[in-house]
C-alpha cells in the first residue's frame, strides 16, 4: 500500500463543521490527500456566529507541529486561523525552512464579522508569516488590514496583489468574492510578472460559511500532489465553486459550502 500525499492544517476548531480545521480535513479527504491538523485555537462556533474562542499555549501548538512533521512529514501546509501575535510567530518559527510548499489564509474575522486575529496580531501576520508562503489567500477586508490598500473594483485588485507581494509570498492570491455586483467571482493571482484571472459564477446561495478555508486547503492539496501554482488555483477554484452552489441551510443562520459535493452528485 501507497500512503497519499500528506498535507498538515494549522488552524482553528469550529465546532460547527463549516469552517477551520474541519473544513480544512473535509476539503482535503474530498481532494484524495491525507490531512493531519495542528490546533491553535478552539471557537464556540454555530451558523448564526462566534460564541466564544480559547488560544491554545505556543507549547501545545509546538508539540503537534513537531509530532506530524517529524514522524509522518508532510507536502504542504496550510495556515488558517492563529490568534494571537504570539501564536502567529511561535508557526512561522516551526515553518521556516520546512521545505514544503506552504498557503497562509490571514484569517482576521469569520463570515460573520467575528474576529480571529488579535489586533496587534496583523503585524506578525505581515513580517513574519507572509514571507513564508508559496502562495497567500487574502480576501479584500484582509488586504485592507494587512496593507492598508482597499480595492473597490477589479482594477484595484492588482495593487493589492503587489502590496501583499510587497510582504514577502511567492505568489498572491487576491479574492474577489466581497466586489459588489458583477455576475462572476473574480480572483488575480500573480507573482508579480505573472498574472492569471480565475472566474467563476456568482451563485445566489447565502450558504458560503467555510469558503476561505476550503479554497487555501484545497490549494495546498493540490500542491502536495505535485501541481504547479497557478493549476492548483485554478482546481482549487472549480472545487470551491462547485462546493458554493451546493451550499445547504444549517441552524438558523448562514450554512456551510458543501465539501462532499462531488461525491453526491455522482450518486
Amino acid at each position: 500500500m501507497t500512503a497519499p500525499a500528506r498535507v498538515l492544517t494549522v488552524a482553528g476548531s469550529d465546532s460547527g463543521g463549516g469552517a477551520g480545521v474541519q473544513a480544512d480535513l473535509k476539503t482535503m479527504l474530498a481532494l484524495g490527500v491525507h490531512g493531519m491538523s495542528v490546533l491553535t485555537a478552539v471557537t464556540a462556533q454555530n451558523s448564526l456566529g462566534v460564541t466564544g474562542a480559547w488560544e491554545l499555549p505556543a507549547e501545545a501548538v509546538r508539540a503537534q507541529f513537531r509530532a506530524v512533521v517529524d514522524d509522518i512529514g508532510v507536502q504542504a501546509v496550510k495556515t488558517g486561523m492563529l490568534s494571537s501575535a504570539a501564536l502567529t510567530a511561535t508557526v512561522a518559527d516551526l515553518l521556516t525552512g520546512l521545505g514544503v510548499p506552504v498557503v497562509v489564509d490571514p484569517v482576521g474575522v469569520s463570515k460573520h464579522g467575528d474576529a480571529l486575529l488579535a489586533e496587534d496580531a496583523a503585524g506578525t501576520v505581515r513580517t513574519r508569516l507572509l514571507p513564508l508562503a508559496t502562495v497567500a489567500t487574502p480576501n479584500l477586508d484582509e488586504v485592507a488590514l494587512l496593507t492598508g490598500v482597499v480595492v473597490r473594483d477589479e482594477d484595484g485588485m492588482r495593487a493589492a496583489a503587489e502590496a501583499v507581494l510587497g510582504c514577502g509570498p511567492r505568489w498572491a492570491l487576491i479574492k474577489g468574492g466581497h466586489l459588489p455586483g458583477g455576475a462572476e467571482a473574480v480572483d488575480l493571482l500573480s507573482d508579480g510578472v505573472r498574472e492569471h484571472w480565475y472566474r467563476a459564477p456568482r451563485h445566489g446561495n447565502r450558504h458560503t460559511h467555510g469558503t476561505g478555508c476550503t479554497l487555501a486547503s484545497a490549494i495546498a492539496s493540490h500542491l502536495a500532489l505535485g501541481r504547479e501554482v497557478p493549476e492548483a488555483v485554478g482546481l482549487a477554484k472549480d472545487y470551491v465553486t462547485g462546493a458554493l452552489a451546493h451550499g445547504f441551510p444549517l441552524g438558523a443562520g448562514i450554512g456551510p459550502v458543501d465539501h462532499g459535493w462531488r461525491s453526491r452528485a455522482t450518486r
